[in-house]
């Protein structure tokens, strides 16, 4: 864990978490096997809702981060929604695998050149979102701090 984090820094970790949550977004309305994007579709826009959470995160951890602020509670509720959203990143994880292992039960059909490529790219960039997000948690707990509620009231003076 501590090569990972020599390689991406809490800063680059955040600004790729950012390019790739982008990228994804963007990817979220291409379909594979027609080589086509696909605005009208509702479920196209699920995973680009989601992703708000994420980049408020994001937002949260960088702030936090940079002037040297406890937790809260408002960051820890990002957090844990960010956890129900990491099994949504986890399904299209599966969803895009299922779909590149596919591939051969196709073969008599007219297939895109670029779905291999593509399928390959989308997935590397799901596996690398969950990494990443895993990668901020960390960085979230080792300097922003834990969650510990119990004695933050101690330190507030009800006569001010």
């Amino acid at each position: 864990m501590n090569f990972i984090k020599g390689i991406l820094p809490w800063k680059r970790t955040l600004f790729i978490s950012i390019a790739v949550l982008v990228i994804l977004n963007i990817f979220s309305f291409y379909g594979l096997y027609t080589n086509k994007f696909y605005f009208f579709k509702i479920d196209n826009y699920i995973f680009p809702i989601l992703t708000i959470v994420h980049f408020i995160f994001l937002y949260v951890l960088w702030f936090k981060i940079k002037e040297d602020e406890l937790s809260d509670p408002p960051m820890r509720n990002l957090e844990y929604s960010l956890y129900i959203i990491l099994f949504v990143y986890a399904y299209k994880l599966f969803d895009n695998l299922f779909i590149l292992i596919s591939y051969g039960e196709f073969e008599n059909h007219l297939i895109p050149g670029t779905f291999l490529p593509l399928g390959i790219l989308i997935f590397t960039l799901h596996l690398f979102l969950i990494g990443l997000t895993l990668l901020a948690f960390s960085y979230r707990k080792e300097v922003v701090g834990n969650y510990l509620f119990d004695d933050m009231n101690q330190h507030v003076d009800s006569w001010k």
